[in-house]
């Protein structure tokens, strides 16, 4: 039996798993979507190590949160929100990081970081890789909808998603 899924700040001594994770995770996610020159950089692991441990410890960061999905002591998800670089109206939280790797999905542990990095009654929003249902999907559960912003990142199409702050109220009637 599986042991459960804990959620907890990240610190520095997780970046170097926590980069091996989201490294994992846009291979999982974005093969066919992104290009493999991207994916299979050998830098690319150092590259995020560096961010994660930038996004953990440096000033600049010191409005955001992030998080780390555990399980059996493996980091198997990580999360990332904070203000966005350029306020819209309506929101004042941009998620900028959620991934977990793909044996985990449907575990918890994503609804358990978005909820860790961002306050569940904030409005926020996010982009998301289009097409990428299952995230969609997933986000749309949580109270964020398609506000027809798009841009292109590197190649991938993205679609901005929104939740209002009411949003989860009104789910949870």
């Amino acid at each position: 039996m599986n042991s459960p899924v804990t959620v907890r700040p990240a610190r520095v001594e997780d970046a170097a798993e926590m980069a091996r994770v989201l490294v994992r995770s846009w291979q999982e996610t974005y093969r066919g979507l992104m290009r493999d020159e991207v994916l299979d950089d050998p830098g690319f692991p150092d590259a995020r190590e560096r961010f994660w441990t930038a996004a953990i410890s440096d000033e600049r960061y010191r409005e955001s949160r992030a998080a780390v999905a555990e399980r059996d002591g493996e980091i198997i998800g990580v999360a990332l929100a904070g203000p966005p670089e350029q306020p819209e109206p309506g929101w004042a939280t941009h998620l900028y990081v959620l991934y977990v790797v793909a044996a985990e999905h449907g575990s918890g542990a994503g609804a358990a970081l978005l909820d860790a990095v961002i306050d569940p009654h904030d409005a926020a929003a996010l982009w998301v890789a289009d097409p990428n249902p299952r995230a969609q999907a997933f986000y749309r559960k949580h109270g964020f909808r398609p506000d027809g912003a798009v841009q292109v990142d590197d190649g991938v199409r993205e679609i901005r998603m929104v939740r209002a702050a009411a949003e989860r109220e009104r789910d949870r009637e």
